[in-house]
């Protein structure tokens, strides 16, 4: 295996948490909860940069890595997903963290809508479409409730 290759599967298992022992898609979720709280501490851009980062980056390691299907230990979209989710939050605060976590699972998880649907195409594309439309629409539901109900995510 040559380098490349090696840091294209580092980079597609999310940094190594997509080797956890159990549940790597939340393992890897809630350290892009922490790290992406971190990134949208200094600077929302810096969040922006990061899930786009993580979109086309993850992408990329996927094709180059080769790798076929969608095998559990592939946890670079969750952190794509995840901080896509979280640039709906103006600011980390631990309801808008907690709720930002929740609604990104359990679009990830059950795959409802267009998440399915992403779900079954094929290749390095539908490993990241599934949760970055998970992520866009758990976004879209925070802002809603940032608009609606803001005391909730405060």
């Amino acid at each position: 295996m040559t380098r490349r290759t090696k840091l294209a599967r580092f980079i597609a298992a999310g940094f190594g948490t997509g080797h956890a022992p159990l549940a790597a898609g939340t393992v890897a979720s809630a350290a892009a909860v922490i790290t992406g709280a971190a990134f949208l501490l200094v600077s929302p851009w810096l969040l922006a940069i990061a899930a786009a980062s993580a979109t086309i980056g993850g992408a990329l390691a996927i094709r180059k890595a080769a790798i076929e299907g969608d095998p559990g230990w592939v946890v670079v979209d969750e952190f794509a997903g995840q901080w896509i989710t979280l640039l709906a939050l103006a600011r980390p605060t631990l309801p808008g963290l907690l709720a930002a976590f929740v609604l990104f699972r359990l679009f990830d998880i059950t795959k409802l809508g267009p998440v399915g649907w992403a779900d079954r195409r094929h290749g390095a594309f539908a490993i990241m479409a599934d949760d970055v439309i998970a992520g866009l629409i758990a976004a879209a539901l925070l802002i809603a409730v940032r608009l609606l109900r803001p005391e909730w995510l405060m």
